[in-house]
């Protein structure tokens, strides 16, 4: 995400600094006017730092979308009675593998769209794959066969994702975040380019 929301975060708790000690001197000189206005801008100083550096942790491992962005090259790799090797590869080079029970491979992700108030700080739609898991097409298969499920996202302290919907005051900078989610019939080996766009998560079989 932008360097300008850790500049800014930088900057803020800085002036923040700066009127705290403000404020001490004047409670020496004992100007209590001086003194509580000082004190009153340092602690708005001090949230508006909080709130740039809560967005820059928990907005961490999301990737900004313009228009329709590869997210992961998938192959895959039946090993009978329903169980597959799925190989990931990911847009930044990392390669990871799972080995997933079903007859169909699952993947959703988090996105997120920002407001125009946020994309002046160069906050844009961005998006994090989630989970990955194996799916039965059969219902009773899915409710009774041992499930396989594996995280993709980043391990975070703060994840945006949860913050929105457990605190109102990010209202004003988030239009929406929702999870999308695909999932494709595996019946031989195939290899699978998954795509987000700002509608959601996209799956086309590629020749390998």
């Amino acid at each position: 995400m932008p360097n300008l929301l850790f500049i800014l975060m930088v900057g803020f708790g800085v002036l923040s600094l700066i009127f705290f000690i403000l404020t001490f001197v004047a409670i020496k000189k004992r100007k209590i006017i001086g003194s509580t206005i000082s004190l009153l801008v340092a602690l708005l100083f001090l949230a508006l730092a909080t709130l740039s550096g809560t967005i820059t942790v928990a907005t961490k491992g999301y990737l900004a979308l313009t228009h329709e962005e590869t997210a992961a090259i998938v192959t895959t790799q039946p090993l009978g009675d329903k169980v597959f090797i799925a190989n990931f590869e990911f847009p930044d080079g990392r390669r990871s593998s799972y080995r997933l029970a079903g007859d169909a491979i699952y993947v959703d992700a988090h996105i997120l769209k920002w407001k125009p108030l946020a994309n002046i700080l160069g906050l844009h739609t961005a998006y994090e794959l989630d989970r990955v898991a194996g799916r039965f097409m059969d219902i009773e298969e899915e409710i009774k066969r041992q499930r396989s499920i594996y995280l993709l996202a980043e391990k975070k302290p703060l994840n945006m994702f949860n913050l929105r919907t457990k605190y109102s005051f990010l209202e004003p900078f988030l239009d929406a975040e929702y999870g999308s989610a695909v999932f494709v019939e595996l019946k031989k080996p195939a290899k699978f380019e998954i795509k987000v766009s700002t509608t959601g998560l996209l799956i086309r079989e590629i020749s390998s």
